[in-house]
């Protein structure tokens, strides 16, 4: 039994896709007993009875047929974490799914959802169904992908984003900083069917990084040079602002950057707060690290279409050293309230654990001290950034204290594997090989965590294509009730 469940071991560590991964992955909960863990109801992890009652409540009213009493205990229980369904723990005990009571309740919740927005019923008119679906789909929220900076290291983020497209379970709303907007901006300006053959590695232009040489050193500016890295911009994001990307797409990209400013704030780009700024040029502002990259300006097209400076005289740089994860920004606009994070900045990556029991005395232990001297270090440095004469100065110091200050980590993290030599080409032009590499450590780090993404996003995802299905709804009634407007002979 031992050698045959190393074998699935290797099966799925040689998988070539995730179809593949998870056949090796079910055969292993099979034999190792997982599966038996899954029949049994009780679990510490989660309040079972809670939703055994939860399950039994809409089962008995979609089988009797009593729509009001189902929308009842839709909006009445329908929660983002109810009885603590998204716990990490739930998933370590196998490799693929979780307890089955919490598989049947997503299921019937879901086939409930779907069943309301299809059917037609006289105890359901099509405006309350309108504002039941709006006002409860708004109230339980949905998830975010978020790829942090990493330079080089940031191609892990490709992988993570093919997995989840495959599996049909990438976000609608999607962040990047720094290196991760390169990526976020690639995956929000192409349509899926272009999509899949951009991602394919020999498709990615990425000589990012060429060196300004010693002179250039001498005579103060950054050592890489800005205009070889918009050059790559320029290969691999078409020319859109985030309003055209999000016409074309539907997925909501998200961009922070930073004003090269001692006093002000950084700034979340999207096509909701700057629907005319070019997404290049806000992911070569979101990578211009201070000292490595000079500061840049962001350019929009105004209504004539023409590109002109946006908010002329300020330039910004690297979103990530004021908001890698901009989680409370993403709250606000999309009512986000869980997160799947791609994490791979070189000074963070190192001290993250990969162990999802983040209970256990080690963990909480070592984030209590990491975090402790982060809190100190940021307390010294506000210290000095009041007696800093130098704006410039106060400017890098300003900088280093967000650095410690920010929040690396989200709901689901994927994070790559600890690899200390490869911080050796964080700023390194990659190979294609290099890129293969870094897509095939992306997948495997998501395959494992495929069943609690799918899980926790279930319903957010059937409010969202619920949503999408009523909106075509109303679409054509209000058409039809224009048309029977308009006198006959009329043109509308």
């Amino acid at each position: 039994m031992k050698r045959k469940l190393k074998q699935l071991d290797r099966d799925m560590a040689r998988a070539a896709n995730y179809a593949e991964w998870r056949e090796a992955g079910r055969e292993h909960d099979r034999l190792s007993g997982a599966d038996g863990w899954k029949a049994e109801d009780a679990s510490p992890h989660y309040d079972y009875l809670l939703i055994r009652r939860r399950l039994t409540q809409i089962r008995d009213a979609r089988r009797t047929g009593k729509v009001r009493d189902l929308v009842f205990h839709l909006h009445e229980g329908l929660h983002g974490n109810l009885g603590n369904l998204s716990d990490p723990l739930l998933y370590q005990h196998c490799k693929v799914g979780t307890k089955y009571l919490i598989e049947e309740y997503l299921d019937e919740v879901c086939a409930a959802l779907n069943e309301l927005c299809d059917q037609d019923d006289p105890a359901l008119p099509f405006e309350d169904k309108l504002a039941f679906f709006e006002t409860t789909g708004s109230a339980f929220g949905q998830s975010a992908l978020m790829l942090s900076g990493g330079a080089a290291l940031g191609l892990f983020h490709i992988g993570v984003c093919k997995a989840l497209w495959e599996q049909q379970l990438l976000p609608q709303v999607i962040s990047g900083s720094s290196a991760g907007s390169i990526i976020a901006a690639v995956v929000g300006t192409h349509s899926d069917d272009a999509l899949a053959e951009k991602l394919r590695p020999e498709n990615l232009y990425l000589n990012a990084f060429r060196y300004v040489g010693w002179r250039g050193l001498l005579r103060g500016t950054p050592f890489l040079d800005g205009d070889h890295l918009e050059a790559c911009l320029d290969e691999n994001i078409p020319d859109l602002t985030f309003e055209e990307a999000y016409r074309l797409t539907g997925r909501e990209i998200n961009i922070p950057v930073s004003p090269y400013d001692r006093h002000q704030h950084a700034r979340l780009l999207n096509w909701r707060t700057s629907p005319n700024v070019l997404i290049r040029k806000a992911s070569r502002a979101s990578c211009a690290i201070p000292g490595v990259y000079p500061a840049v300006s962001l350019w929009a097209k105004n209504v004539d279409g023409e590109k002109v400076p946006y908010i002329p005289g300020r330039k910004f740089v690297d979103g990530s050293i004021k908001d890698d994860l901009p989680i409370k920004r993403l709250a606000r606009l999309y009512g986000i309230n869980h997160s799947i994070v791609s994490q791979t900045n070189p000074h963070v990556v190192p001290f993250l654990s990969r162990n999802a029991d983040t209970r256990r005395t080690l963990p909480v232990l070592t984030d209590w001290l990491v975090r402790n001297a982060a809190m100190n270090a940021g307390y010294g440095l506000d210290l000095l950034i009041r007696r800093v004469g130098s704006n410039d100065v106060a400017l890098v110091l300003d900088k280093a204290r967000s650095v410690l200050s920010q929040n690396y980590i989200g709901d689901i993290n994927l994070i790559p594997p600890r690899r200390p030599l490869g911080l050796l080409r964080v700023l390194a032009n990659p190979s294609v090989d290099d890129v293969r590499r870094y897509v095939r450590l992306g997948e495997q780090v998501s395959w494992p965590q495929m069943s609690r993404i799918h899980n926790t996003t279930r319903i957010s995802r059937t409010f969202r294509d619920c949503n999408a299905r009523l909106a075509q709804i109303k679409a054509r009634r209000l058409k039809r009730a224009h048309l029977s407007l308009v006198p006959a002979g009329a043109t509308s």
